[in-house]
């Protein structure tokens, strides 16, 4: 459970990573805004509180793995990485430019610390089920995480991965789902829909639990009860905002695909206390 000096803290660093995701959105003149917004609590958590890993040592066999499955969320996941010491934080103003490592989609080929390739929405999933598998088997007690977005559920290799990762028990895999209810062309549940998810991932005998998914204290509670969960592989369904932290984006679907302007990125900046 975070203290509050700790959420105080954490609340500070997912500031500073909305900036850092709205100025290298900007730079680059094209990627992911709101889906990159509205997952930065669920991502502030994991890296600076719950997941084991050593920015010295990429490839320490011990670690936590997280998985991006929604990967055209990188800027999110990029900043992250920047701030916890993958590489420098400079690096974030090559975002997608020819021969940069921080391409619009997370390539585990090119990045420290990205797990595996992702941006083909539906397979992150799967991918973790592996991992976790691949734990289990090496006998090392390491979570996996994956961050799925909700207009993702409607992939159905997502579902074939649902109910593998419960056949198999996995315990030490924990999904999340970024539910913002907006995708590229609207209201997921008017695109397809894939609600009510509890009752769903329920009855795919997943051990479920939702919350707020800007609320640190929330998420954090969140993941220390999936690792306490014996058997059943955890889905955390987290309410969110796409675009959270800056009202002009905020609960837009235009901003799925879209980078701020730069009129947009000094009224967001201005918001977020950044000069």
């Amino acid at each position: 459970m975070l203290t509050e000096n700790a959420v105080q803290e954490l609340t500070g660093v997912a500031r500073h990573l909305r900036v850092e995701i709205l100025k290298m959105l900007n730079t680059a003149r094209s990627g992911h805004t709101g889906g990159s917004l509205s997952a930065v609590e669920i991502l502030t958590v994991l890296f600076y509180h719950q997941m084991r890993h050593d920015p010295s040592n990429p490839a320490w066999e011990e670690r936590d793995r997280f998985v991006l499955s929604k990967g055209h969320s990188a800027p999110i996941l990029y900043a992250c990485l920047a701030e916890a010491g993958y590489f420098p934080r400079d690096d974030l103003k090559t975002l997608r430019r020819l021969g940069s490592h921080l391409q619009g989609h997370p390539d585990m080929r090119k990045t420290p610390g990205v797990e595996v390739c992702t941006g083909s929405l539906g397979q992150g999933l799967s991918q973790a089920v592996g991992l976790a598998l691949a734990n289990r088997l090496a006998g090392r007690d390491s979570k996996v995480y994956v961050l799925l977005g909700d207009g993702e559920l409607q992939e159905g290799q997502v579902w074939e991965a649902v109910m593998a990762a419960a056949h198999f028990g996995l315990d030490n895999l924990c999904a999340v789902v970024d539910w913002n209810g907006l995708q590229i062309d609207g209201e997921v549940d008017k695109v397809m829909r894939v609600t009510p998810l509890g009752p769903k991932f329920l009855a795919f005998n997943w051990h479920v639990l939702e919350v707020d998914g800007h609320d640190l204290g929330a998420i954090s509670q969140a993941f220390d009860d999936a690792a306490g969960t014996k058997g059943q592989p955890t889905m955390v369904i987290a309410r969110t905002v796409k675009g959270k932290g800056v009202p002009i984006f905020e609960h837009k679907a235009s901003y799925h695909g879209v980078p701020p302007s730069d009129e947009e990125l000094g009224q967001a900046l201005e918001h977020l206390g950044h000069s």
